[in-house]
C-alpha cells in the first residue's frame, strides 16, 4: 500500500475503531517470552529503537521477539540483534499472522497514530504498553506519557518502564549488527577506488522540505575532493540522478545499487556521513560513525544525534521547526531553513570533524558465513 494511503485510512477510520473497542483490561506483569513490538513509519524511528530492543534482549535474553513493520522500515530490523521475527502490517497475510499471534506483551512505539493501537488492543496478550498521545490511549494497559522535548529514544526507553526499572536503564547503547554479506558486498563496491579513505554523502529525504539539494551538496563534494577526499553517494534508485550530478566531481554513486544493510555496510567503512535528518543519519550515528547533518524542518532537541562526533547544522528560523504530530507541512517560503545553510558551512563543519583523529575500531560482522546460509 502507498504511504498517503495507509495514513488516509488511519484517520477516517482508526479514531471511529478505536472509539468502538473496549478499554483494555489492567493485567499483572509477567516474565515475558514472547513480544511483539509494532514500529510502523519510516527508516528513522526503527533505527532508534535500536537501544530498547537491545534492552529488552539483555534483560530478557529467552524472549522471543517479533516486529510488526512496514515494507519501508522491515529491512532495518535485520541490523539489530535479538529480533527472532519481522512482518509488515502493509502485507495482509503477515498482519493476519501478527494479530492471531500469543504475546506475553505488546508495544506498540507509535507515537501518534491510531491503527497500530488498534491491533496492539487485537492483539492476543495480557500486557499491551503504547502511547497516551491521543484516544489511543484506551486500547492499552500500559499508556506511557509521551514527551515532545527529548531525544525520541528517550520516550521508546519510556515504554519499557512498565518491564522493570533495571530493563528501562539498559537503554544507554545502540547496537547495529551488520551481516556478512552486506559487509562483503560493500568491501566489493569500495575497494576497487576509495576503500581507505572516503566520505559518504546521502542527498535523500522523506519530504521535499527536507532536502538539501544536489547543487549544493556538489559544491561541498567538489571541495572534498580538492582536499584529498574521495566521495561516495548513497540512496536508493530516487537518489541515483542527483547522485550522478554529486559524484560527476570524481566520486562514486552508489544510489540504488545497494541494500539498507549494503548501505550499512559501506557507511561503517567512511570516515565522516553527510546529510539531511534521515534514517541514513541515525545508522551512521548508530555505526558510531561521525556526522554533518542538515536541520530545518524538524527538531533538533528530538531528531539530531547526540556527542561530540555530530555536527548538527540548523539556522532557527522563527518558523522552525515545524514538525507536529509526525507531520511536517508544505512550506510556503521554499524551505529557507534549509536554503539558508551554505556550503561553506558545511565544509568548516567537516574539517573540524575530519582534523579529530579517526577511529581505529574495525567493524566486523556479527554472523559467519556458515550462520547466514542456515
Amino acid at each position: 500500500m502507498k504511504i498517503k494511503l495507509l495514513k488516509k485510512i488511519d484517520r477516517l477510520v482508526g479514531a471511529v475503531i478505536i472509539s468502538c473497542l473496549p478499554v483494555a483490561p489492567m493485567r499483572p506483569f509477567q516474565l515475558p517470552r514472547r513480544i511483539l513490538l509494532i514500529r510502523p513509519g519510516g527508516i528513522g524511528d526503527a533505527i532508534l529503537l535500536a537501544s530498547s530492543i537491545n534492552a529488552i534482549t539483555l534483560s530478557y535474553p529467552d524472549a522471543r521477539i517479533t516486529i510488526l513493520a512496514e515494507q519501508r522500515n522491515c529491512g532495518v530490523f535485520s541490523l539489530i540483534s535479538g529480533v527472532n521475527k519481522t512482518l509488515c502490517y502493509d502485507r495482509p497475510g503477515e498482519l493476519i499472522q501478527a494479530v492471531l499471534g500469543r504475546y506475553d506483551i505488546v508495544i506498540d512505539t507509535e507515537q501518534w497514530y491510531y491503527l497500530s493501537a488498534v491491533i496492539s488492543r487485537l492483539a492476543r496478550a495480557p500486557m499491551k504498553i503504547g502511547f497516551d498521545t491521543n484516544k489511543r490511549r484506551r486500547l492499552f494497559t500500559h499508556s506511557i506519557c509521551y514527551d515532545m522535548s527529548v531525544y525520541e529514544p528517550c520516550n521508546f526507553a519510556a515504554l519499557l518502564k512498565p518491564l522493570g526499572s533495571d530493563c528501562q536503564q539498559k537503554t544507554e547503547t545502540v547496537t547495529l549488527a551488520l551481516p556478512f554479506q552486506a559487509v562483503s558486498k560493500a568491501h566489493q563496491l569500495l575497494q576497487s577506488t576509495c576503500y581507505d579513505s572516503f566520505v559518504v554523502i546521502f542527498p535523500g529525504a522523506s519530504i521535499e522540505e527536507k532536502r538539501w539539494g544536489a547543487e549544493r551538496f556538489s559544491l561541498v563534494a567538489k571541495r572534498l575532493v580538492e582536499t584529498g577526499y574521495k566521495v561516495v553517494v548513497v540512496g536508493g534508485r530516487e537518489d541515483r540522478s542527483d547522485g550522478d550530478k554529486i559524484a560527476g566531481n570524481g566520486g562514486l554513486n552508489l544510489a540504488g545499487m545497494t541494500t539498507l544493510a549494503e548501505t550499512a555496510a559501506v557507511i561503517a567503512r567512511t570516515r565522516l556521513v553527510i546529510c539531511c535528518d534521515s534514517g541514513v543519519l541515525h545508522i551512521a550515528a548508530g555505526l558510531n560513525i561521525p556526522t554533518v547533518s542538515l536541520f530545518g524542518p524538524s527538531s533538533v532537541k528530538k531528531w539530531a544525534p547526540q556527542g561530540e562526533k555530530h555536527i548538527v547544522l540548523d539556522h532557527h528560523l522563527p518558523c522552525s521547526p515545524c514538525s507536529k504530530f509526525g507531520t511536517i507541512p508544505p512550506c510556503p517560503i521554499d524551505a529557507r531553513c534549509m536554503k539558508k545553510i551554505t556550503p561553506d558551512e558545511v565544509m568548516e563543519a567537516v574539517r573540524r570533524l575530519l582534523s579529530q583523529p579517526p577511529d581505529e575500531t574495525i567493524v566486523t560482522p556479527p554472523f559467519s558465513e556458515k550462520e547466514l546460509l542456515l
